[in-house]
C-alpha cells in the first residue's frame, strides 16, 4: 500500500493471567482498503481488534491513529476518535424498527412546549439517508421491527448506525457473513466494498477464505497469539493462507 498507514499497531501483548493471548503483534491498515485478519479460533484475532476498539487495554506495546498516538481506554473514546466495530451478533433490538436501532441511545429530540420529545419523523429521514447515500441500501418499510428484516438488512442497519458518525475512519467487521445465505452474503460483500471506496480503513475478521479473497486488499495471519505473515491478496492462493493459518511450513 501506497502513504502512511492509517492505523498502525506496535509489539501488542495482551495477558490474562498466566494466558498471553497476542504476542508482540504488528498490524498496519491503510485508508481505502480492506484488511482481513484470519486465523483458527484462539488465534487471538478477537482480542486485537478489541483492543483497537478500546474493549482491552494492551499488556505491552503502542497504537497510533494517522501517525499521532492512539490510546482508548473504552469504547466510547474508540469511537471519538473514528473508530468502530460491527460484531457477529449486531447488537440490535429485534422489537424496534430500524431508526430507533440506528439512533439507540442517541435518539434525536425536538422541543415541544418547551419539553423535549422524541423526533421520531427526523430520525426515520436521516436512517433512510444514510442506507442510501452511504450504503445504497433501501427497506421496503422503516415501520417494521427489525427482527422482521433478512440477515443482509440487518448488517446494513448496523453498518448504518456505525457509519453515521461522519468522523468514522476505521471500521471493524466480525464475521459480517456468518449465518446468512448465498445471495445476502453476497450483498454484504458489496456493502464491504461500497465502505472501501468511501476511503474507510476497513478491517474484517472471517472464517471464510471466499470471503476474504472476494473483497479484501491485504491477508493478515494469525496463529497462537502472534502474527505469522501479511500478504498481498492479489499474489497469493488460499492454499497459501491455509498453509500460514496451520503452520504448514512447520509442520514440514
Amino acid at each position: 500500500m501506497s502513504g502512511s498507514p492509517l492505523v498502525e499497531m506496535r509489539g501488542i501483548t495482551k495477558r490474562f493471567g498466566g494466558v498471553t493471548a497476542l504476542s508482540d503483534v504488528d498490524l498496519d491498515a491503510y485508508a481505502g482498503e480492506v484488511l482481513a485478519i484470519v486465523g483458527d479460533n484462539g488465534a487471538g484475532k478477537s482480542t486485537l481488534i478489541k483492543i483497537l476498539t478500546g474493549v482491552y487495554q494492551p499488556t505491552d506495546g503502542v497504537m497510533m491513529l494517522d501517525g499521532q498516538p492512539l490510546a482508548v481506554s473504552n469504547h466510547a473514546e474508540a469511537t471519538q476518535r473514528g473508530i468502530d466495530a460491527v460484531y457477529q451478533t449486531l447488537a440490535l433490538a429485534d422489537h424496534l424498527d430500524p431508526a430507533a436501532n440506528m439512533f439507540l441511545g442517541n435518539e434525536l429530540t425536538r422541543n415541544v412546549l418547551g419539553m423535549p420529545v422524541l423526533d421520531n419523523k427526523r430520525m426515520r429521514a436521516e436512517t433512510e439517508r444514510v442506507l442510501m447515500e452511504r450504503l445504497g441500501v433501501q427497506l421496503k418499510s422503516l415501520d417494521a421491527p427489525t427482527e422482521s428484516l433478512s440477515g443482509g438488512q440487518r448488517q446494513a442497519v448496523a453498518i448504518a448506525r456505525a457509519v453515521y458518525h461522519e468522523g468514522l475512519r476505521v471500521l471493524v467487521m466480525d464475521e459480517p457473513t456468518a449465518a446468512l445465505g448465498p445471495q445476502e452474503t453476497a450483498r454484504t460483500l458489496k456493502l464491504i466494498k461500497t465502505l472501501k471506496a468511501q476511503g474507510l480503513a476497513v478491517i474484517l475478521i472471517s472464517h471464510s477464505l471466499d470471503d476474504v479473497f472476494e473483497v479484501s486488499d491485504r491477508i493478515h495471519v494469525q496463529r497462537r497469539g502472534k502474527c505469522v505473515g501479511v500478504v498481498k491478496t492479489a499474489e497469493c492462493s488460499t492454499q497459501d493462507v491455509l498453509g500460514m493459518i496451520v503452520g504448514a511450513e512447520e509442520a514440514a
